[in-house]
């Protein structure tokens, strides 16, 4: 049962649906069935995994709500009612961290679960958040930081256009390349 604050955003293939405090909640807890319910999507096991993404949206909601529609969401096959991976910006558009480097920009970062990798959801992913910000918030410059051991995620950013800016070492990740696409806002 999708709650009324609960944005999904729709591509060819896929929905995107907004993680909500409940969902997170559930998800921390490892209480399946509810957290089912509540996306309308079948689970897997690897998104459960994910504790410390989990707990760090569900903490970030709850001091700000107005960050949901920007924050966390599902990738789910739209036929087969099944959640693949994740997908969400950081923040809302021109967070101070970014001033520098892409003023006005907003970053934004993926997982495909490893069954449903390859075939082209990440792409059709990012294509369907991205659009979503430029046609509905007017947001025409985006961010992603990679690891240069991913190559998988470098290619994707440059099929999608984005280009080299800087680097900068992540206290989790190390050391991470970071990408800028600029698109006309609509």
């Amino acid at each position: 049962m999708l709650e009324p604050y609960q944005t999904t955003i729709v591509s060819e293939r896929l929905i995107l649906r907004s993680m909500t405090p409940p969902f997170l909640q559930a998800s921390l807890t490892g209480d399946r069935a509810r957290a089912e319910e509540l996306m309308e999507l079948t689970i897997p096991d690897e998104w459960f995994e994910e504790t410390e993404l989990i707990a760090l949206r569900l903490k970030d909601l709850q001091r700000d709500p107005e960050l949901q529609p920007w924050l966390l969401r599902a990738i789910g096959l739209r036929e087969q009612g099944r959640m693949i991976g994740h997908i969400g910006f950081h923040t809302q558009p021109d967070p101070p961290y970014l001033a520098n480097l892409a003023p006005g920009g907003i970053e934004f970062g993926y997982t495909i679960f490893s069954p449903f990798r390859r075939h082209g959801y990440a792409y059709e992913a990012a294509q369907a958040l991205m659009g979503w910000a430029r046609e509905q918030h007017s947001v025409s410059r985006f961010v992603v930081a990679i690891s240069p051991q991913n190559v998988p995620s470098l290619e994707l950013a440059r099929k999608l256009g984005f280009v080299r800016i800087g680097s900068q070492i992540d206290e989790e990740e190390g050391i991470e390349d970071i990408f800028e696409l600029q698109q006309a806002a609509f």
